[in-house]
Formats: C-alpha cells, structure tokens, sequence
C-alpha cells in the first residue's frame, strides 16, 4: 500500500482536483502490442538472450505498491536498468483514471526473471491523471513519447500511438473479473519499441500527449546509479 497527492482532472469540473489517493495493488501489463506477429517476433529475439517466454499474452506482473513512486530521482543497482515509457490506469473513487508512468526495468536481472526484474527498480509515475471517459471516444490517438538523456544530449527514445497497444478496456477485461479494477489499482499497461537499443538514461523524460484535445501529461526522473560491489 501507498499513498500520493495526485492532481485529477475531468472535463466535467473543467479543472484539477489535488486528492490523496491510496494505492493498494500495482499491476505491470506486459506484451500487451496488438500485432501478434511482431510480438512473436520479438519474444523469439529475447528468447535468444536468455529471456525466458512469457506463460501468458498478454501477461499481468503484481508488484509491491510502495515501488510506484512520484518522486523527481529513483536509485538502480548499476548500469544494467532502463525506463519504458506507458499509460497508466488508475481506479479512484470509483472511477477510472489515466496517466502516464515508467515501468524502470533491471535488464540483467529479467534474464533470472522477469517477475524479479520489476519487483527491483521503483515505478515513477505523473502526478496528473485524466478522467477516462474524457479520452476513451479518441483513445487510439493519444500518443506517448518518451526521451533517453545522458551528458546533457536528449535523444527520442520511444513514440508511437496507443493503436498499437492493446485497449484499455480489454486490458481490465483480460486481468479483472467482471471488467472493472478493484479500487485502489494501479495498472502500466506496455510500452512501444524503442528506437535504437535500449539503454540506460541518467534522466529519463516521458509524456502522454492528447493531440485531440491538445495536452500533454509529462514526467522526468533522474536515475542515481548505486555501485556493484559483489
């Protein structure tokens, strides 16, 4: 369990709303792209690195809730983590919530386990979250972008549109009985390619954009490397 200020807005009230919200359960949607082919094509790249097959696709990850985290910095073991940018649903006060948040990942430790490597790294999240009724009639145009910055150079790490992950609502579906998040749950819900390799930021910047209704939901974070020492 753990609890944050969070600043939510609904078109109805026409302005934010700052409520401290509990969270009681964190949820990692993974392989959730609706190309099945380069979904398979991609498992099959991992598989060769050592990165064992999920038992599921899609496949839902529990964490603990205290690793999701609004703070600025976050402290990794090393140089081997790295962010993934994803929208993020919340359910609060009986209603579904969407931001956007980082699923920062300990890469050598998914070749042990991938449920291991996200229990290890903390989950930073934005502070702001949109009311899901607001976005769901365009949802498939809502964009997330995320950018990789080391010695001060900002590089365009990921971006694509949420047409290329599996809809929110299927994603309830498939993980909760009777469709709806209990209340208190927190979801990421899958990232997008990224362009390059992945690889480790010392800043990592992330957004969900909304060119319909033209905003934006942005987070950064700074990431401390912690030494290795045996």
């Amino acid at each position: 369990m753990a609890t944050h200020d969070l600043w939510l807005r609904s078109l109805r009230s026409a302005r934010w709303e700052e409520r401290t919200v509990t969270i009681n359960q964190c949820v990692i949607a993974g392989w959730t792209g609706r190309d099945r082919v380069a979904l398979e094509a991609h498992i099959a790249e991992l598989e060769k690195i050592g990165i064992k097959r999920p038992a599921s696709v899609p496949i839902f990850y529990r964490v603990s809730a205290s690793r999701i985290s609004t703070a600025e910095t976050i402290e990794v073991i090393g140089k081997s983590s790295s962010g993934e940018v994803e929208f993020a649903l919340l359910q609060s006060g009986g209603r579904l919530w969407v931001g956007v948040g980082s699923d920062h990942t300990d890469r050598d430790a998914e070749v042990v386990g991938v449920t291991l490597s996200k229990q290890m790294c903390d989950k930073p999240i934005a502070g702001e979250f949109w009311a899901y009724d607001d976005v769901w009639k365009h949802w498939d145009d809502l964009i997330l972008r995320s950018y990789a910055v080391n010695d001060g150079s900002r590089v365009l790490y990921q971006e694509g549109a949420l047409s290329a992950i599996r809809p929110a609502e299927e994603l309830i579906a498939l993980y909760a009985a009777g469709g709806t998040l209990t209340e208190g749950t927190l979801m990421l819900c899958g990232t997008l390619a990224v362009h390059g390799e992945i690889r480790l930021a010392q800043r990592f910047e992330l957004e969900l954009s909304d060119p319909r209704l033209r905003r934006s939901i942005r987070k950064a974070y700074q990431v401390v490397q912690l030494p290795v020492l045996g």
